[in-house]
């Protein structure tokens, strides 16, 4: 851990009073120096730290902070919690771990991506303490031929945790895209583990990146926008990880009817895209599997169980 990073966490343990300068440089063995020269750049990262003479420094109420005491605290599932500050890709460590061994269920969350990913090899905007970045591990050791889509279940999920602790209406794009106000604003990126010999699924790795207060995106992030709520990131993340064990452990009887009355998509005019070829049609249904079916238009019906789409707008 950095210097910065250590003071960060003395802070944390530290929420309900002040502790001095003089006894942070003490407790990590650092100069005053060192210690001042963490909490400018902890304030630069967007901290609220408050100071005050003869008392020393304390974290603000309005901070918004994860840490996995704090989402362990909200958890009602059984789940390791592993915190990051900064981290290529949530789903990236994710792998990195179960590659190592780690076989156990477990959350990755982090503060900011340097390359967060999406869908169809697309990056997800993630900057620091703006939003929720995180990837839960499941290990349903399940027949490839019977696994319910995880991507289905994932958009049931979130959008569940969002009405449950906001007064937030999100809306599905299929297949995974979370949408509220007709902008996105959550993304979710499912990968299976699988052994091949025994078609077996043995991890499913699924990601989930929400914009919460960002409000500058890059030039090239379209149509995006975030969910502006009063909730706390590790209330948010606990709660979307607990709707996550839930609906990867149900049939899909018990959540396609959900996911088909928040579908934004039915009745609309889209464009589907597979093997790179556009195609225009109409969504007319979402299936028992969580497929598309769309009116292509000669006027055949056919279902999509993959691929990329975009409503048009006349």
């Amino acid at each position: 851990m950095t210097s910065k990073e250590k003071i960060l966490s003395l802070l944390i343990k530290n929420a309900d009073g002040f502790i001095s300068g003089e006894e942070m440089a003490k407790t990590l063995q650092i100069s005053r120096a060192a210690v001042w020269k963490s909490v400018k750049a902890l304030r630069s990262d967007g901290y609220v730290i408050d100071a005050v003479t003869n008392k020393g420094y304390r974290l603000g109420e309005e901070n918004d902070i994860i840490t996995p005491e704090l989402i362990a605290a909200n958890l009602q599932n059984d789940i390791e919690v592993l915190c990051y500050p900064t981290i290529d890709s949530t789903n990236n460590e994710a792998k990195r771990l179960i590659s190592s061994g780690k076989n156990n269920v477990f959350l990755v969350t982090a503060d900011e991506q340097t390359s967060g990913r999406g869908r169809q090899g697309k990056s997800f905007y993630s900057p620091a303490l703006t939003g929720v970045y995180m990837t839960l591990v499941l290990h349903p050791m399940s027949s490839l031929g019977n696994t319910v889509s995880a991507t289905t279940a994932a958009a049931v999920a979130v959008c569940r945790a969002v009405e449950r602790l906001t007064d937030k209406k999100p809306q599905i794009k299929w297949v995974n895209d979370v949408y509220l106000g007709g902008k996105k604003i959550c993304g979710i990126l499912t990968e299976a583990i699988t052994d091949f010999e025994t078609q077996t699924v043995t991890s499913v790795v699924i990601g989930v990146g929400m914009n919460i207060r960002t409000v500058h995106f890059p030039s090239d992030v379209e149509n995006a926008a975030s969910l502006n709520a009063q909730v706390k990131r590790s209330v948010l993340i606990a709660a979307i990880a607990d709707e996550l064990c839930r609906v990867a452990s149900s049939p899909a009887s018990e959540f396609i009817d959900y996911y088909r009355t928040h579908s934004m998509i039915i009745g609309e005019k889209i464009n589907f895209i597979k093997d790179r070829v556009v195609t225009p049609a109409t969504a007319v249904a979402i299936d028992e599997n969580g497929g598309l079916t769309v009116r292509l238009e000669s006027g055949e019906l056919t279902t999509l169980t993959s691929g990329e789409i975009s409503i048009r707008r006349i």
